[in-house]
């Protein structure tokens, strides 16, 4: 019994000893940290600061890019729309924001594909290969992205940010500047969203008016409409194959 006792407490000892012996040996040889050094110095080549110019400019504009993607992209037309059938739905959280955002973002891709591989053969791949300096690679890069916004644009909100920002009446497109482009291409896509947003709610509507009407001729006054409507908005959904029917349309209305 003591024998077992023993060898019970050695055994319990023993992480002691091994971090008593853990922290003489860190005292005794300390760790090496490393440090970084950043400072702002004067340089004799203008190319050193050529450099560091272009690299603050592109952090920058990584830091912009969810922007850029919102504003130049399908984004927006798409989240407006999925969140328009979600309250439509009345399913409240179903589908999360999360599963919104993700969707509205892989449809984004999907869709912009076309654009994202021509820039990458006209502007990337050539500025790779030092073809082309980088001046050109990003006036070869923005036309692509012009020619879609410009694609998904009306004339009017064009008409609208030309004379809010007081330029000279353009001969044409091209003589459009690109941050005038962005906001009006932003409100149109803003309209088409309400549109399709509104001819997503009716069919839902109906639904309910139907059952409210229903509920009020059973004497079923204190019975919310929107607890019997919420099953039979789904069914209906599901039976008419809504999910394919709604991104179907949105991916053909940017065709």
């Amino acid at each position: 019994m003591r024998f077992i006792i023993r060898h019970r407490l050695l055994f319990c000892l023993l992480p002691l000893v091994l971090l008593v012996l853990f922290v003489t040996s860190v005292h005794a040889e300390p760790i090496a940290i490393p440090s970084f050094n950043f400072g702002v110095g004067s340089s004799s080549k203008p190319g050193d600061v050529a450099v560091t110019v272009q690299i603050f400019l592109l952090l920058t504009i990584l830091s912009l890019a969810p922007g850029l993607l919102i504003m130049t992209t399908s984004f927006t037309r798409i989240v407006v729309v999925l969140s328009f059938l979600r309250t439509a739905m009345g399913t409240q959280q179903a589908p999360s924001n999360q599963i919104i955002l993700a969707l509205s973002m892989f449809l984004t891709f999907f869709i912009m594909n076309p654009v994202w591989n021509q820039i990458n053969a006209e502007a990337y791949q050539p500025w790779k290969a030092q073809k082309i300096s980088q001046e050109q690679a990003m006036e070869r890069a923005v036309q692509p992205v012009r020619k879609f916004m410009l694609s998904q644009t009306r004339e009017k909100d064009l008409a609208l940010f030309v004379s809010l920002s007081k330029l000279p009446r353009p001969k044409n497109a091209d003589d459009i500047p690109t941050l005038t482009i962005i906001p009006a291409f932003m409100i149109s896509e803003l309209r088409t969203a309400f549109q399709i947003g509104f001819l997503i709610y009716i069919p839902f509507i109906v639904v309910d008016m139907v059952v409210a009407s229903v509920l009020m001729s059973m004497g079923m006054m204190m019975l919310p409409p929107v607890m019997i409507s919420l099953p039979f908005k789904i069914l209906l959904f599901v039976l008419v194959d809504g999910w394919g029917l709604v991104i179907s349309s949105l991916v053909k209305s940017f065709g």
